[in-house]
C-alpha cells in the first residue's frame, strides 16, 4: 500500500470524521431537520468507500451498518432519540480508534461486533420492508450495462471531482475494459492498464474497487472512469498495446447526468423544487462530444459554478514537515538578514544601506506570509470539545451547554498541536467541580442545564482563551486552608495577596480541593501540569471567580514560537533577549528612588510597588564599572496581573531574532527559554520573564 494514499486516506478520513460527530451533534438538536442525516450519510459512504478501496474491513463493515441505520432515519421510518444517536456515537468512538490505529502505522483491526450489533437491532423491522421494495423497484428496470451502472453511482464527491475537471478542460471517460478468458496473471493486466492511464490522465474509480481487481474478484471485464485532456481514440490505442486485452469501450461523461442522478438521491418532496431551475439543463441535447462547459446557454450558471471550482481549487494539502523545513530555511535568512544590517551599518555605504534596507522590506514580507501559511484555526481544537462535554455531561448526570465563540482566531500550528490536552482538563474540571447537578441549581434559582463558554480572541501579539462557567465558583477559604495545610503558603504571604492570587494557588504543584478522585478531574496533578505547558508555550493562564455564580479561567498564548519580537538588552558584557509580549514598557529610574521593603528592593511605579530583580546577580555576571551612573535602566514586565523591573546595564533595542532550543543537554535552565544569533555572531540568550516573576 502506497504511503502516500495512506497518508491521504488518514487526513480525509480524520476530516470525515469530525463532520460527522459535528453534524450528529447538530443533529441531536435539531432532530426534525432531515438535511444534516444527509450530510452524515455522505460522510459515512465516504468513509466506506475509501475503506474498502484501502483494505479495512472493520471499519468498511461498520460504515455500512451506519448507512443502514442512517437510511432509516432519512426516510423517516427511524425517529431520531436519545437512544439511537448513543449507538450512532458509539460507532463513531470505534471509527476513530480505528483510524487512530491506522495513523499510528496499524492494521486498523477492531473488534466491531458489539456496535454492529445496536446498529442492527435499531434496523430490526424495517429491513424486510426496505428490501421487498428495493426488490419490486429492481424487477421493474431492466437490468442496466456496467458503464450506465457507473455513470449512476458517482457520490457527490466523485460528482464535483467530474464537474470541476471538466470546467478546467479535462474529458472525464467511462472505459469498460475486457480481458482474454485465458489471461492468468489478471491483476497483473489491470495493474499495467491503470499505469497507461494514469500517464495521461487520472482514474477517479473503478468497478469492481481496486482491492478487488487486486485480488482478481471479477469475471473478465472491469470500468474506470477516467478524466483526461487525451481524445478517446489515443486511450483506446495506449490501452489495446496492452496484451490479453480483447476490447475496450469508451463513452464521454456528460456532466448533466451526473447531476441528474444526484437531484435522484434527494427527498421527493424537494424534487419539484429542483426540475424548475435545471429545466434548460434538461432540455439541451446530450452530445458525447460536446464538452458540457463550453455550451452557450446557461451562461450566469457556468459563471458561478467556474468560481466555485476555482476557489475549491485555491488550496493545497501540504506536509507540516514541508512548513518546518521552509520555516528552518527562512529562520537562517532572518539571522543573515541581521549580520547584513550590522556590516551595513558598520561600513555606511549608500547603496549597500539601500539594498540592505530594500532586502529587508521584502524577507518581512516573506516572514508574514510564511508565518501566516503555519497559523491554523483554533476550531482545529474547539471542533473535539462538544462531543467530549456530550458524553462528560451523560457520565456525570448533569446538563450542560457548550457555547463556542471564536473558533476562527488563528495560532500558529506549534502551539495548537500543543494546547488541546490543558484545554481538555480545564473543560473537564469546569464541567466536573464547577457546574452543580441539576437539582442543586434549580434550589440555588438557576437553570438546571449548566453552561459553559468557550471563547477564543486576539488581543494585540496574543491569543486569549477564556473558559467560563456559570456554576458553583471556587470556594476561596477552601483553598486558603488546603494551601496552609499542604505548606503552599504562609500566613503572612496569604494576607498581601489578591483574590486572584489566591485564585492562582489552585495551580500549585498538587494542590486539589477535591473531595473525591475521580475518573474525570481531581486527581490533585492536573492544573499545576495546565500551567506548566502554557507557560512553556510562553503563555500564562489565570482564574477568576465569584463563589456561587460561576469561575473564569483565561488563558493567553503567543501568536506563534519561532521568530519572535525582543528587546535586546545588556548585562555586563552579556546581551539578553526580553520577549516583546513580556514587556509593559521601559524605564529609567534614579537610586533615590529605590526602596527596600522585606528584603527586597521595590519602586513605586505608577502608583504600584513593584519588585526589582537584578539581572547581574541571577545569572551571575560581573556587573561594569558604575562610579558615575546614578540611574538603572529597567524593563518592566508582565506575568498576569503581576509586574516586576527587571534591572539591566543598557538597552540595546527592539529586533526580529530567532527562537532556537537550548536542546536536551541544557533543558533545565533557570529563566532561559531559549537562545538566538544576532547579526554580529554573538549567542544571545532569550529569558523566560515568568520564571523571574514571584
Amino acid at each position: 500500500m502506497s504511503q502516500e494514499y495512506l497518508e491521504v486516506f488518514i487526513d480525509e478520513s480524520q476530516e470525515h470524521l469530525q463532520t460527522l460527530n459535528d453534524n450528529l451533534m447538530q443533529l441531536e438538536k435539531e432532530p426534525e431537520d432531515i438535511s444534516i442525516v444527509g450530510e452524515i450519510f455522505r460522510s459515512a459512504h465516504t468513509l466506506k468507500g475509501m475503506g474498502a478501496t484501502m483494505g479495512f474491513e472493520d471499519l468498511a463493515h461498520l460504515t455500512h451498518s451506519m448507512e443502514n441505520v442512517l437510511d432509516l432515519i432519512r426516510n423517516e421510518k427511524l425517529e431520531v432519540t436519545s437512544h439511537v444517536m448513543d449507538a450512532v456515537f458509539e460507532s463513531v468512538d470505534d471509527l476513530e480508534e480505528m483510524i487512530l490505529d491506522i495513523s499510528k502505522g496499524g492494521d486498523g483491526k477492531r473488534d466491531v461486533g458489539e456496535a454492529v450489533k445496536k446498529l442492527e437491532v435499531l434496523q430490526n423491522g424495517e429491513e424486510a420492508e426496505a428490501s421487498s421494495e428495493t426488490a419490486a423497484s429492481v424487477e421493474e428496470k431492466p437490468e442496466p450495462n456496467v458503464s450506465s451502472q457507473v455513470s449512476e453511482s458517482f457520490d457527490e464527491y466523485e460528482r464535483t471531482v467530474l464537474v470541476q475537471s471538466v470546467e478546467q478542460g479535462y474529458q472525464p471517460y467511462i472505459i469498460e475494459i475486457t480481458l482474454d478468458e485465458n489471461t492468468m496473471l489478471k491483476a497483473a493486466r489491470v495493474y499495467m492498464v491503470f499505469e497507461v492511464l494514469e500517464d495521461i490522465g487520472d482514474i477517479i474509480k473503478s468497478t469492481p474497487s481496486a482491492d478487488d481487481l487486486e485480488d482478481e474478484k471479477f469475471d473478465s471485464s472491469f470500468v474506470v472512469t477516467v478524466i483526461s485532456t487525451a481524445e478517446a481514440d489515443e486511450l483506446e490505442q495506449r490501452i489495446m498495446k496492452v496484451s490479453e486485452i480483447t476490447s475496450v469501450t469508451i463513452e464521454e461523461v456528460n456532466v448533466d447526468q451526473a447531476s441528474e442522478a444526484e437531484e435522484e438521491d434527494k427527498k421527493e418532496d424537494k424534487k419539484e423544487d429542483k426540475k424548475e431551475g435545471n429545466e434548460s439543463s434538461a432540455d439541451s441535447p446530450s452530445q458525447k462530444k460536446e464538452k458540457p462547459a463550453k455550451q452557450d446557454n446557461n451562461n450566469d450558471k457556468k459563471e458561478s459554478a467556474g468560481k466555485k471550482g476555482s476557489e475549491l481549487n485555491k488550496t493545497i494539502r501540504v506536509n507540516i514537515d514541508r512548513l518546518d523545513v521552509l520555516m528552518n530555511l527562512f529562520e537562517e535568512l532572518v539571522i543573515d538578514r541581521g549580520r547584513l544590517e550590522q556590516i551595513s551599518n558598520d561600513l555606511n555605504n549608500s547603496e549597500l544601506n539601500e539594498t540592505v534596507e530594500r532586502m529587508s522590506r521584502i524577507s518581512g514580507d516573506l516572514q508574514e506570509i510564511i508565518l501566516n501559511m503555519r497559523m491554523m484555526p483554533v476550531d482545529q481544537v474547539f471542533n473535539r470539545f462538544p462531543r467530549m462535554v456530550r458524553s462528560l455531561s451523560k457520565e456525570l448526570g448533569k446538563q450542560v451547554s457548550l457555547d463556542i465563540t471564536g473558533a476562527e482566531t488563528e495560532l500558529d500550528r506549534t502551539i495548537i498541536d500543543e494546547i488541546g490536552d490543558p484545554l481538555v482538563h480545564l473543560l473537564r474540571n469546569s464541567i466536573d467541580h464547577g457546574i452543580e447537578e441539576p437539582e442543586e441549581r434549580e434550589a440555588a434559582g438557576k437553570p438546571a442545564q449548566g453552561t459553559v463558554l468557550l471563547r477564543a480572541y486576539h488581543s494585540g501579539n496574543n491569543v486569549f482563551i477564556e473558559i467560563e462557567d456559570d456554576g458553583a465558583g471556587i470556594n476561596k477559604d477552601k483553598i486558603i486552608q488546603k494551601s496552609l495545610d499542604n505548606g503552599v503558603v504562609t500566613e503572612e504571604e496569604l494576607e498581601k495577596m489578591t483574590d486572584q492570587q489566591i485564585y492562582g494557588l489552585l495551580f500549585a504543584s498538587g494542590f486539589s480541593t477535591a473531595e473525591e478522585i475521580t475518573d474525570i478531574s481531581g486527581r490533585g496533578v492536573g492544573l499545576d501540569v495546565v500551567r506548566s505547558t502554557f507557560e512553556s508555550l510562553g503563555g500564562t493562564v489565570t482564574v477568576d471567580s465569584e463563589y456561587g455564580q460561576g469561575s473564569l479561567f483565561s488563558v493567553q498564548l503567543p501568536l506563534t514560537l519561532s521568530i519572535i519580537d525582543v528587546m535586546l538588552v545588556e548585562v555586563g558584557n552579556e546581551k539578553y533577549a526580553v520577549p516583546l509580549t513580556a514587556i509593559v514598557e521601559t524605564a529609567i529610574v534614579n537610586k533615590n528612588e529605590v526602596y527596600s521593603a522585606h528584603s527586597q528592593k521595590v519602586i513605586d511605579f505608577r502608583g504600584k510597588v513593584v519588585p526589582l530583580v537584578f539581572l547581574n546577580d541571577i545569572f551571575d555576571v560581573p556587573a561594569k564599572d558604575e562610579n558615575d551612573n546614578d540611574f538603572y535602566s529597567l524593563v518592566i514586565v508582565s506575568k498576569g496581573d503581576k509586574i516586576a523591573g527587571l534591572v539591566v546595564d543598557s538597552l540595546i533595542g527592539q529586533h526580529d531574532i530567532v527562537l532556537k532550543s537550548l536542546g536536551n543537554y541544557l533543558s533545565n535552565v533557570f529563566a532561559i527559554s531559549g537562545a538566538t544569533i544576532l547579526g554580529d555572531g554573538q549567542v544571545a540568550l532569550i529569558l523566560d520573564s515568568n520564571a523571574l516573576i514571584k
